[in-house]
Protein backbone atom coordinates (compact mmCIF):
# COMPACT_ATOMS: atom_id res chain seq x y z
CA UNK A 1 0.00 0.00 0.00
CA UNK A 2 1.59 3.56 -0.91
CA UNK A 3 2.22 5.75 2.21
CA UNK A 4 1.71 9.13 2.39
CA UNK A 5 3.39 11.58 0.00
CA UNK A 6 5.87 14.46 1.64
CA UNK A 7 5.29 17.36 -1.15
CA UNK A 8 1.56 17.45 0.21
CA UNK A 9 2.27 16.53 4.05
CA UNK A 10 4.71 19.78 3.63
CA UNK A 11 2.36 21.89 2.13
CA UNK A 12 -0.20 21.25 3.88
CA UNK A 13 2.16 22.01 7.16
CA UNK A 14 3.00 25.30 5.10
CA UNK A 15 -0.76 26.38 5.21
CA UNK A 16 -1.13 24.95 8.77
CA UNK A 17 1.45 27.82 9.85
CA UNK A 18 0.11 30.70 7.53
CA UNK A 19 -3.73 29.88 9.07
CA UNK A 20 -2.64 30.29 12.90
CA UNK A 21 -0.15 33.43 11.91
CA UNK A 22 -1.40 36.55 13.13
CA UNK A 23 0.35 38.25 9.87
CA UNK A 24 2.40 37.51 6.54
CA UNK A 25 5.10 35.28 7.24
CA UNK A 26 8.45 35.11 5.26
CA UNK A 27 10.24 32.20 3.79
CA UNK A 28 13.01 32.26 5.97
CA UNK A 29 10.12 32.35 8.93
CA UNK A 30 7.81 29.02 7.09
CA UNK A 31 11.59 27.32 6.99
CA UNK A 32 12.74 27.84 10.72
CA UNK A 33 9.42 26.78 11.73
CA UNK A 34 9.14 23.47 9.81
CA UNK A 35 12.26 22.54 9.35
CA UNK A 36 12.77 22.90 5.97
CA UNK A 37 15.70 24.74 3.44
CA UNK A 38 14.49 27.64 2.13
CA UNK A 39 14.39 26.43 -1.61
CA UNK A 40 12.16 24.07 -0.53
CA UNK A 41 9.97 26.14 1.57
CA UNK A 42 10.14 28.88 -1.53
CA UNK A 43 8.66 26.10 -4.57
CA UNK A 44 5.84 25.22 -1.72
CA UNK A 45 5.15 28.77 -1.66
CA UNK A 46 4.82 29.85 -4.89
CA UNK A 47 3.15 26.56 -5.98
CA UNK A 48 0.57 27.26 -3.53
CA UNK A 49 0.21 31.04 -4.58
CA UNK A 50 -0.08 29.32 -8.09
CA UNK A 51 -3.53 27.59 -7.29
CA UNK A 52 -4.78 30.81 -4.90
CA UNK A 53 -4.25 29.11 -1.64
CA UNK A 54 -1.99 31.60 -0.61
CA UNK A 55 -1.40 35.73 -2.04
CA UNK A 56 2.18 37.24 -1.04
CA UNK A 57 2.63 40.93 0.28
CA UNK A 58 4.15 42.95 -2.20
CA UNK A 59 4.97 45.52 0.11
CA UNK A 60 6.81 43.01 2.19
CA UNK A 61 7.09 40.00 0.10
CA UNK A 62 5.55 37.46 2.55
CA UNK A 63 2.83 35.43 2.19
CA UNK A 64 -0.32 34.56 3.76
CA UNK A 65 -3.37 32.34 3.32
CA UNK A 66 -4.85 33.31 0.00
CA UNK A 67 -9.08 34.14 -1.24
CA UNK A 68 -8.84 30.38 -2.70
CA UNK A 69 -8.35 28.59 0.23
CA UNK A 70 -10.97 30.94 2.08
CA UNK A 71 -13.70 29.53 -0.49
CA UNK A 72 -12.82 26.41 -0.61
CA UNK A 73 -15.60 24.72 1.90
CA UNK A 74 -18.00 26.11 -1.11
CA UNK A 75 -16.34 24.68 -3.98
CA UNK A 76 -17.38 27.88 -6.13
CA UNK A 77 -15.41 31.07 -7.69
CA UNK A 78 -16.92 34.39 -6.38
CA UNK A 79 -19.64 35.04 -8.29
CA UNK A 80 -18.65 38.99 -9.31
CA UNK A 81 -15.13 37.50 -10.44
CA UNK A 82 -16.68 35.02 -12.93
CA UNK A 83 -18.59 37.61 -14.36
CA UNK A 84 -15.85 40.42 -14.56
CA UNK A 85 -13.52 38.00 -16.03
CA UNK A 86 -16.51 36.68 -18.42
CA UNK A 87 -18.23 40.23 -19.60
CA UNK A 88 -16.48 40.86 -23.04
CA UNK A 89 -16.35 37.34 -23.79
CA UNK A 90 -20.31 36.83 -23.55
CA UNK A 91 -20.54 39.98 -25.66
CA UNK A 92 -18.17 38.84 -27.93
CA UNK A 93 -20.44 35.97 -28.30
CA UNK A 94 -23.29 37.69 -28.35
CA UNK A 95 -22.46 39.66 -31.22
CA UNK A 96 -21.23 36.77 -33.38
CA UNK A 97 -23.69 34.21 -32.50
CA UNK A 98 -26.40 36.92 -32.86
CA UNK A 99 -28.13 35.43 -29.96
CA UNK A 100 -28.77 36.10 -26.01
CA UNK A 101 -25.87 35.22 -24.12
CA UNK A 102 -25.84 33.18 -19.87
CA UNK A 103 -23.40 32.42 -17.43
CA UNK A 104 -24.43 30.49 -14.61
CA UNK A 105 -23.03 28.70 -11.87
CA UNK A 106 -24.45 26.18 -8.85
CA UNK A 107 -27.13 27.76 -6.48
CA UNK A 108 -28.13 24.64 -4.19
CA UNK A 109 -29.73 21.87 -6.66
CA UNK A 110 -30.40 24.39 -8.95
CA UNK A 111 -28.50 27.05 -11.57
CA UNK A 112 -28.53 30.65 -10.99
CA UNK A 113 -27.85 32.74 -14.14
CA UNK A 114 -25.63 36.22 -12.78
CA UNK A 115 -24.73 37.45 -16.53
CA UNK A 116 -27.45 37.82 -19.47
CA UNK A 117 -26.36 39.92 -22.74
CA UNK A 118 -29.30 40.28 -24.71
CA UNK A 119 -29.45 38.86 -28.23
CA UNK A 120 -28.22 41.92 -30.21
CA UNK A 121 -31.20 43.20 -32.31
CA UNK A 122 -35.01 45.13 -31.41
CA UNK A 123 -37.08 42.85 -30.14
CA UNK A 124 -37.89 42.76 -26.82
CA UNK A 125 -36.41 40.94 -24.45
CA UNK A 126 -36.03 40.09 -20.20
CA UNK A 127 -32.99 40.28 -17.75
CA UNK A 128 -32.72 37.28 -16.51
CA UNK A 129 -30.05 37.81 -14.22
CA UNK A 130 -30.68 36.23 -10.95
CA UNK A 131 -33.61 33.94 -12.41
CA UNK A 132 -32.81 30.27 -11.50
CA UNK A 133 -33.17 26.85 -13.72
CA UNK A 134 -33.86 23.55 -13.46
CA UNK A 135 -30.34 21.84 -13.73
CA UNK A 136 -31.10 18.32 -15.72
CA UNK A 137 -33.10 20.64 -18.38
CA UNK A 138 -31.11 23.25 -19.16
CA UNK A 139 -27.63 23.19 -21.22
CA UNK A 140 -26.43 25.20 -18.47
CA UNK A 141 -27.24 22.67 -16.17
CA UNK A 142 -26.32 20.06 -17.84
CA UNK A 143 -22.73 21.38 -18.05
CA UNK A 144 -22.86 21.90 -13.70
CA UNK A 145 -24.43 18.22 -13.67
CA UNK A 146 -22.10 16.66 -15.60
CA UNK A 147 -18.83 18.32 -13.86
CA UNK A 148 -19.61 18.37 -10.45
CA UNK A 149 -20.46 15.38 -8.65
CA UNK A 150 -22.31 17.51 -5.64
CA UNK A 151 -25.08 18.53 -7.59
CA UNK A 152 -25.36 16.00 -9.22
CA UNK A 153 -25.74 13.85 -6.10
CA UNK A 154 -28.31 16.53 -5.18
CA UNK A 155 -30.47 16.65 -7.79
CA UNK A 156 -30.14 12.69 -7.89
CA UNK A 157 -32.01 12.84 -4.74
CA UNK A 158 -35.97 12.86 -6.06
CA UNK A 159 -38.23 12.41 -9.15
CA UNK A 160 -36.91 14.64 -11.98
CA UNK A 161 -39.95 16.77 -12.97
CA UNK A 162 -41.34 17.12 -16.49
CA UNK A 163 -41.05 20.63 -17.88
CA UNK A 164 -41.89 19.76 -21.52
CA UNK A 165 -42.63 16.42 -23.56
CA UNK A 166 -38.79 16.38 -24.39
CA UNK A 167 -37.60 17.04 -20.75
CA UNK A 168 -35.25 14.57 -19.45
CA UNK A 169 -37.04 12.60 -16.74
CA UNK A 170 -35.54 9.33 -15.83
CA UNK A 171 -31.91 8.80 -14.30
CA UNK A 172 -30.65 6.05 -16.74
CA UNK A 173 -31.30 8.51 -19.72
CA UNK A 174 -30.05 12.02 -18.07
CA UNK A 175 -26.41 9.59 -17.06
CA UNK A 176 -25.83 8.80 -20.18
CA UNK A 177 -26.49 12.61 -21.43
CA UNK A 178 -24.06 13.77 -18.29
CA UNK A 179 -21.39 11.37 -20.00
CA UNK A 180 -22.33 12.43 -23.34
CA UNK A 181 -21.11 15.96 -21.72
CA UNK A 182 -18.20 15.05 -20.68
CA UNK A 183 -16.93 13.43 -23.56
CA UNK A 184 -17.79 16.16 -26.00
CA UNK A 185 -16.99 19.17 -23.62
CA UNK A 186 -20.12 21.08 -24.08
CA UNK A 187 -24.26 20.43 -23.56
CA UNK A 188 -26.89 20.88 -25.84
CA UNK A 189 -30.74 21.80 -25.26
CA UNK A 190 -33.82 21.20 -27.09
CA UNK A 191 -37.00 22.00 -25.87
CA UNK A 192 -36.50 20.67 -22.69
CA UNK A 193 -37.02 23.76 -20.53
CA UNK A 194 -39.57 25.79 -22.80
CA UNK A 195 -40.83 24.68 -26.23
CA UNK A 196 -39.83 26.28 -28.91
CA UNK A 197 -36.34 27.28 -27.96
CA UNK A 198 -33.14 25.69 -27.62
CA UNK A 199 -29.37 26.40 -26.11
CA UNK A 200 -25.75 25.17 -26.55
CA UNK A 201 -23.31 25.60 -23.43
CA UNK A 202 -19.52 24.49 -22.59
CA UNK A 203 -17.54 24.77 -19.17
CA UNK A 204 -15.77 27.95 -17.62
CA UNK A 205 -12.77 26.10 -15.55
CA UNK A 206 -10.61 28.15 -12.84
CA UNK A 207 -7.87 27.06 -11.49
CA UNK A 208 -6.60 23.47 -12.10
CA UNK A 209 -9.34 23.01 -14.47
CA UNK A 210 -12.46 22.98 -12.13
CA UNK A 211 -15.43 24.10 -13.45
CA UNK A 212 -17.29 27.00 -11.87
CA UNK A 213 -19.42 28.00 -14.32
CA UNK A 214 -20.93 27.63 -17.77
CA UNK A 215 -21.32 29.74 -20.94
CA UNK A 216 -24.13 29.36 -23.26
CA UNK A 217 -26.26 30.87 -25.55
CA UNK A 218 -29.93 30.68 -26.62
CA UNK A 219 -32.51 31.54 -29.12
CA UNK A 220 -35.40 29.63 -31.29
CA UNK A 221 -34.87 26.19 -31.81
CA UNK A 222 -34.94 26.91 -35.78
CA UNK A 223 -31.52 29.88 -35.28
CA UNK A 224 -30.07 26.95 -32.87
CA UNK A 225 -30.36 23.80 -34.69
CA UNK A 226 -29.98 22.58 -38.06
CA UNK A 227 -33.02 20.58 -40.07
CA UNK A 228 -32.04 17.88 -38.06
CA UNK A 229 -32.75 19.44 -34.73
CA UNK A 230 -28.83 19.12 -34.16
CA UNK A 231 -26.99 22.31 -32.78
CA UNK A 232 -25.53 23.94 -35.15
CA UNK A 233 -21.57 22.75 -35.10
CA UNK A 234 -20.45 26.30 -36.14
CA UNK A 235 -22.33 27.94 -32.90
CA UNK A 236 -20.92 25.01 -30.55
CA UNK A 237 -17.66 26.33 -32.00
CA UNK A 238 -18.03 29.45 -30.83
CA UNK A 239 -19.83 28.61 -27.78
CA UNK A 240 -16.91 26.26 -26.84
CA UNK A 241 -14.22 29.13 -27.73
CA UNK A 242 -15.59 31.85 -25.04
CA UNK A 243 -15.78 29.20 -22.62
CA UNK A 244 -11.77 28.39 -23.31
CA UNK A 245 -10.62 32.10 -23.72
CA UNK A 246 -12.80 32.88 -19.96
CA UNK A 247 -10.99 29.59 -18.53
CA UNK A 248 -7.57 31.04 -19.76
CA UNK A 249 -8.65 34.12 -17.90
CA UNK A 250 -9.58 32.62 -14.82
CA UNK A 251 -5.99 30.36 -14.88
CA UNK A 252 -7.93 27.38 -16.17
CA UNK A 253 -6.26 26.41 -19.32
CA UNK A 254 -2.79 26.71 -20.30
CA UNK A 255 -2.13 26.56 -23.97
CA UNK A 256 -4.21 25.02 -26.95
CA UNK A 257 -7.30 22.93 -25.61
CA UNK A 258 -7.72 19.69 -26.70
CA UNK A 259 -10.11 19.33 -29.84
CA UNK A 260 -13.10 17.11 -28.65
CA UNK A 261 -15.35 15.43 -30.61
CA UNK A 262 -19.08 16.95 -31.54
CA UNK A 263 -21.45 15.09 -28.75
Amino acid sequence: MPGPIQSIERAAAVLRLLARGSGPIGVGEVAGALGLAKPTVHGILRTLQGVGFVEQDPSSDKYKIGQGLRTLSTGTLDANELRSRAINWADTLAARTCESVRIGTRSGDSVVVIHHVFRPDKTQQTLEVGEHLPAQATALGKVLLAYDAGLAAVVGGGELPALTRRTIVDRPTLTRALTGVRQAGWAGQIEEFRPGSACIAAPIRALGGLVVGAIGISGPVERICDAQLKPRPSLVTQVREAAHAVSRDLGGERGPSRQEDDL
